[in-house]
């Protein structure tokens, strides 16, 4: 069997009939799903119904999809190659999600929820005003668009090199499916088919740890593999910001990027705000946290199985297999299913339902963000509830179409697409920043909200394309050619040893300074797990500080009182009152408590 491996052959192995129609079989369930609630639901006429499910959907479909959107495929593709090209400590990531559950569940959720609001941005016209509300949508559809053109995009690319499985087919044919299946049956599809998707990930996943663990001697001699080549790396505690990964940037910067996801994020707060009460949202969000920490732990270790299996002949090097990391997981599995049809196939389903997750879960929130920030601000203020359903049917199916516009755009840019998947992550936080200063600062106004987004966008910005621009990147880890049978290409491995200290013996990483020649720190240098926050703290500090300034020749806002909380008053009690009273406002000391913004919403709250 080694024989067909490709890394002894020098070819890619390919699909069969079997793994086609298990791949067909993922498409068609969904879209059976989506055509069932159609039927099923044809009488009722609700948005509501059809963007949070009437709000009485269960605990633990909504902690399902929870679960499974953080799984795109460009997680489930980039995690074993992250361990496979640096080393394990992006398991830390695990810890960080505890900490981004207990943040969004008791700190975030209560604001949105009481409100009862199918747009989170509503929250902003009620805190700031109109105009900041309109900002911080238009800013939220932007990032989304981007991202899912490049789910859309980037897996399928990743498939077509290592199996041949046609490029622009498994775009057009995902897009379109996802797109009708989401425009019939609404959250309540979302839910169920992610749900369904989550039980074909979690096959996927655990099928290749096994077969790949049985292809490399077993678990523990893979374990074991890593260990002597320097691939368990678990204790850095270097506090340095620009160090790539650290247990600071990824437990901290990591945990404050996925408490933006979790807590204020429309793709994720929507289905929170299909549960019935703000206990059961809370639960569903802590059951997603276990999940989450199990396909962590899951996908470090195939990471460790993967560089096991390629340890003494690294694919990179030869061009004619692969030419990118993403492809690492595909090849992998093409070479240890190279004699067993169908998990081929289940692996397949495994990536693209990845994507199928995260794609209907973002054009049900499109289509929400749309109807509520815009249609009815700007057009229809009295669209009847038929009306307004037809209009979010029909925008999902402008959103799907516009979103696979832009993969057919952005495959055009070669390199581009790894910026604009940086610009995205670079947008999140200043938009995170404006949550936490409208709620925890009473003292914010919308000039100091507006003045602190742009000034941190484009301070995140000019963080970004300079770092891109200038081609920062970081060193990997030591791969070996040793037991390759065809010649490399393109690679020399004098070079890599002059990086990595590394002899055959004894590998071990050069320190920072041997690494680099620089003498200085370089803001370019910042880890991309710290980016949002430091676009929140950017924006929260400039925004109080702005708001502040103003205070004498701005109205102050009108649900400063409402719809914010001291929060100096509960971490630093005992600081002056004279003090405490100039960042409170007129916000009441008491908890805060928020009524629904529209008196037709039934919203139940059964605790906190």
């Amino acid at each position: 069997m080694e024989d067909r491996y490709s890394i002894n052959s020098g070819t890619r192995n390919t699909l069969h009939w079997e793994d086609y129609l298990v791949f067909g079989c993922t498409l068609l369930i969904p879209a059976c799903v989506g055509f069932y609630h159609a039927v099923k639901d044809r009488k009722k006429n609700s948005p509501s119904d059809f963007l949070v499910g009437s709000r009485q959907m269960g605990t633990v479909p909504v902690a399902l999809s929870v679960t499974v959107t953080f799984l795109s495929a460009l997680t489930l593709l980039g995690m074993p190659a992250e361990v496979y090209i640096h080393d394990t400590m992006f398991w830390w990531l695990a810890v960080g999600m505890i900490i981004a559950v207990a943040g969004a569940a008791h700190l975030l959720l209560p604001f949105l929820y009481r409100l009862g609001v199918t747009s989170v941005y509503e929250y902003f016209e009620l805190r700031f005003g109109k105009r900041v509300r309109i900002l911080a949508s238009l800013n939220w559809i932007i990032q989304v668009l981007l991202y899912m053109a490049f789910v859309l995009y980037a897996p399928s690319l990743a498939l077509y090199s290592v199996t041949g499985f046609d490029l622009w087919l498994s775009i057009s044919t995902v897009g379109i499916i996802v797109t009708l299946y989401t425009a019939l049956g609404g959250m309540k599809t979302v839910l169920w088919t992610d749900s369904l998707q989550t039980v074909v990930i979690i096959v996927g996943l655990v099928s290749l740890l096994v077969q790949g663990s049985l292809a490399v001697g077993g678990l523990p001699n893979a374990w074991r593999i890593a260990e002597e080549r320097g691939r368990l790396r678990f204790f850095d505690f270097d506090p340095n910001p620009g160090l790539r990964h650290s247990v600071w940037s990824v437990v901290c910067g990591g945990g404050i990027m996925w408490m933006s996801q979790l807590g204020v994020n429309q793709t994720q707060v929507q289905r929170l705000m299909s549960c019935p009460t703000l206990r059961k949202a809370k639960t569903a969000l802590w059951l997603s946290s276990i999940g989450l920490v199990v396909i962590v732990t899951f996908c470090t270790l195939i990471g460790v199985v993967l560089h096991a299996f390629y340890r003494d002949c690294d694919p990179l090097k030869f061009q004619n297999l692969i030419t990118s990391s993403d492809e690492l997981l595909p090849l992998f599995a093409m070479d240890i299913f190279v004699n067993t049809r169908v998990l081929p196939g289940i692996f397949l389903a495994c990536i693209f339902s990845g994507s199928l997750s995260t794609l209907s879960s973002g054009l049900n929130a499109l289509a929400a963000v749309i109807l509520e920030d815009y249609i009815r601000v700007f057009c229809c203020t009295r669209i009847t509830d038929f009306r307004a359903t037809v209009v979010s049917k029909c925008l999902v199916l402008l959103c799907g179409a516009v979103s696979l516009a832009v993969a057919y755009l952005v495959s055009s840019f070669g390199n581009i697409l790894q910026m604009c998947y940086s610009i995205q992550s670079i947008m999140d936080g200043p938009l995170f920043g404006l949550f936490v200063l409208g709620m925890f600062c009473p003292c914010a106004n919308s000039v100091g909200a507006t003045a602190g987004f742009f000034t941190s966008l484009a301070f995140m910005l000019w963080i970004g394309i300079g770092a891109y621009v200038n081609g920062v990147s970081t060193p990997t880890s030591y791969t070996s050619d040793d037991g390759c049978n065809w010649e490399t290409t393109g690679y020399n491995n004098t070079d890599l040893q002059s990086v990595y200290n590394i002899t055959k013996g004894d590998i071990v990483q050069a320190s920072e300074s041997e690494i680099s020649e620089k003498n200085y720190y370089s803001i370019y240098d910042l880890s991309y797990l710290n980016y949002t926050a430091t676009g929140m703290t950017v924006t929260v500090g400039i925004g109080v500080l702005v708001s502040l300034a103003t205070r004498r020749f701005c109205k102050e806002s009108p649900g400063a009182a409402k719809y914010s909380h001291p929060v100096l008053d509960v971490i630093c009690p005992c600081l002056p009152e004279s003090l405490l009273s100039v960042f409170r406002c007129s916000a009441p000391e008491q908890e805060y408590q928020a009524t629904p913004v529209n008196s037709n919403t039934d919203v139940k709250d059964s605790g906190v």
